[in-house]
């Protein structure tokens, strides 16, 4: 049996928490022992204890903007090392031998030191594309290539950007995430959102979900979309998603903006959710505006499951999960113009009705979650 530590950048269920509970989770426990540490506590840690994951919380840096000034430089070292360290004697008082050190974020630093410590592979997992700053861009780039055995990237566009800033391709193995389209599925029950969101049985309902910060794209999605309140009197538009601590202001700023829109009675604002499976089941589109590209947004392969239609920016992992036409619209990145017409055209024509069932079809072929879980499995082995 193969152990495998797990590092990760929080403890919260966007993204690539999903993803590394799901993988934590579906290995098969016979071959594999998961063990899993993350920087804080959070609904991430209760569910990996749920499900029987060893977990344990040491505050170790996370490779952030507080951190790019000369005294936070200072600090991230000084905890980086110290951290680290920690970790090694919480190994070694829980007698855990180490045989795969897996890293599931860029952000995450400690791998490198941990991998010189315990004396053994570093796989580097990678669900960003980063591009600015250059420097800190330019910076993770060369520490992948020097310091990883192996980058598992989530899609190609995320392996070609590696490759483009100086990591060796031979390095670099893609393996897309999978969803379970039992949990995201067309049969998922969401009428109750009806009621708590007072939102009539008669609407079309368009959403995005995801972290409110500066790229995910919520102005776009505003901007683009608001006016066509005036023009469909049953169009709601549903926006999910909490702002990193700290940055709070981000929500204050995004519920005045919908305050100024004429028809705001229609755009409802939640902030994080735990059931999104039904909140990706209750919208009739999904809207995936981010302005960089989003390496390979889980948020839109569970939407996929759920059987629904995705309209989104032509760049990132998005243009591996949508075929244009088929199961939703891509469309040129940073034009509110374009996904406005994108938006109303589907609407118009009701093509978003075939989008959502095609987009389940595609899900269950190529994203799904036994598929995932055999490309690691094979992959560690």
């Amino acid at each position: 049996m193969k152990t495998i530590l797990y590092l990760h950048a929080g403890a919260e269920m966007y993204g690539a928490d999903k993803i590394l509970l799901e993988l934590t989770t579906g290995l098969d426990k016979s071959k594999f022992r998961p063990v899993v540490i993350l920087p804080s506590d959070g609904i991430l840690k209760q569910k990996l204890e749920e499900a029987g994951i060893l977990v344990h919380v040491i505050n170790y840096p996370i490779l952030r903007r507080k951190y790019f000034k000369p005294k936070g430089i200072v600090d991230y070292i000084s905890n980086y090392k110290n951290k680290s360290d920690e970790i090694v004697t919480w190994l070694k008082k829980e007698n855990i031998k180490v045989d795969i050190l897996h890293i599931n974020t860029l952000a995450v630093l400690e791998g490198i030191r941990l991998k010189k410590k315990l004396h053994v592979p570093l796989y580097w997992h990678i669900h960003e594309i980063i591009t600015h700053p250059q420097v800190v861009n330019r910076f993770l780039c060369y520490c992948v290539n020097r310091y990883a055995d192996k980058a598992i990237v989530v899609s190609g566009p995320v392996k070609e950007h590696l490759v483009k800033n100086g990591v060796s391709a031979n390095k670099v193995v893609v393996i897309h995430n999978g969803i379970d389209s039992n949990i995201f599925s067309p049969n998922v029950n969401s009428d109750y959102l009806y009621k708590e969101w007072n939102i009539p049985k008669n609407a079309i309902k368009v959403g995005m979900i995801g972290r409110v910060n500066a790229w995910k794209g919520q102005n776009d999605f505003l901007e683009a979309l608001a006016p066509l309140l005036d023009e469909f009197d049953n169009l709601y538009l549903i926006i999910v998603g909490s702002a990193f601590k700290g940055q709070e202001w981000r929500i204050n700023d995004l519920k005045k903006k919908i305050s100024s829109y004429p028809h705001h009675d229609r755009i409802i604002f939640s902030e994080f959710r735990k059931d999104n499976y039904a909140v990706e089941h209750f919208f009739d589109i999904l809207i995936l505006p981010s302005i960089s590209p989003d390496p390979l947004p889980t948020v839109v392969l569970e939407a996929m499951g759920c059987g629904r239609a995705i309209i989104g920016y032509n760049h990132g992992g998005i243009t591996e999960m949508v075929k244009d036409g088929y199961n939703g619209k891509l469309i040129m990145p940073n034009n509110i113009v374009a996904l406005k017409k994108a938006v109303k055209n589907s609407i118009k024509g009701n093509y978003y009705r075939q989008w959502g069932k095609n987009s389940r079809k595609r899900l269950v072929e190529k994203f799904s979650f036994k598929n995932f879980i055999c490309a690691f499995s094979n992959f560690y082995e």
